[in-house]
This record gives structure tokens, C-alpha cells and sequence, in this order.
């Protein structure tokens, strides 16, 4: 069955991992509200940039600042490391277009050539950013990268043009 949620309400997935795994929860979109969901800029041509922007723009609101970085591509695919209210994750995006698109969420297993490739990925794609994320990543203070770690299981986001998740799934680390 395919749920559609607002990207807005995937603000209560990225910043909740618990939400991710917790099943007894199906009501948790519902409860976020739609605080988030701001227009994204005009894409600027730069992946950094125009990556950070899309993600502050459907999730950062108001007393709740989202930090994006590190930022690394490959070829039509990114990895952003996010943070917010002491929760944090990887989000894998795709280039649409001129703009991008998070295909999904997850934590550690972003930093893996052979996850990305499971997921898709071209082999040059994911071992690009695989190597580019291992270095990216070398100078962030540990408890950053906990953060990032913390995030269980991966959620299907597929944002489309309309600004809606095509669906999302749970996956449970064994």
C-alpha cells in the first residue's frame, strides 16, 4: 500500500528516528503539523549549496535550525549529513533536473560502496561517494558522527516535483 505523506510531515522521520522503527506509532506524521515546507530557492548551479538550501527549506523551522555538512556528490548522486534537536543522519539525494531530490534516509550504511550499490547506484557513483564521504567526514567532531550513526533503518522519501513523498518504507536493522 502506498502512503503519501507532505515532505513537510517527513520532518517528524528525519528528526525522529524513533518514529522510523516504532510501528505502535502510525499516527506520528499526523502529529507534526506542517511547520516545515518553506520554497527552496532557485537552484544555484552548486551542489553544496543548492543540497543545504533544499534541505533547510523542507525541514528547518522556526527554533529548530537543521546543520547540513558534510555535502559530497558523484556524478547525478549526494550524501548530506544532517542534524537537528540532537538527532541526526545521512540523507541520500538524486539529481532531478536542475534540483535534487532525497531519494532516502538512513545512518551509517550511506558510508558503504556496497550499500549504495545494493540501493542502485552506479559502482563509480557509490564508490565516489563512499571514498568522498569517508573523507568529508575525518575532521567532524565524533559526537556529530554519533549522530549521524543514530539514525536505524532507512526511510524511502522520493520527493517529487509536486513536494510529495511518493511513499515511504520502514527497514529495521537486524
Amino acid at each position: 500500500m502506498k502512503t503519501m505523506i507532505k515532505a513537510g510531515m517527513a520532518l517528524l522521520i528525519l528528526t525522529a528516528p524513533a518514529y522510523a522503527t516504532d510501528h505502535s506509532n502510525h499516527n506520528a506524521h499526523a502529529a507534526h503539523g506542517a511547520a516545515a515546507g518553506h520554497a527552496a530557492p532557485a537552484p544555484t548551479g552548486d551542489a553544496v549549496t543548492d543540497i543545504s538550501a533544499k534541505l533547510k527549506a523542507m525541514f528547518e523551522t522556526e527554533g529548530h535550525p537543521l546543520a547540513v555538512n558534510p555535502v559530497v556528490v558523484s556524478g547525478d548522486w549526494a550524501i548530506a549529513g544532517w542534524a537537528q534537536d540532537g538527532k541526526g543522519g545521512r540523507a541520500l539525494l538524486k539529481k532531478k533536473g536542475e534540483g535534487w531530490s532525497i531519494h532516502l534516509c538512513s545512518g551509517d550504511s550511506l558510508k558503504e560502496a556496497s550499500a549504495l550499490k545494493q540501493i542502485g547506484l552506479p559502482a563509480a557513483d557509490a564508490e565516489g561517494l563512499a571514498a568522498k564521504l569517508a573523507e568529508a567526514e575525518k575532521p567532524l567532531d565524533p559526537s556529530l558522527l554519533a549522530l549521524f550513526a543514530s539514525f536505524e533503518g532507512t526511510v524511502m522519501v522520493e520527493a517529487g516535483d509536486d513536494g510529495h513523498a511518493a511513499g515511504h518504507q520502514h527497514q529495521h536493522k537486524p
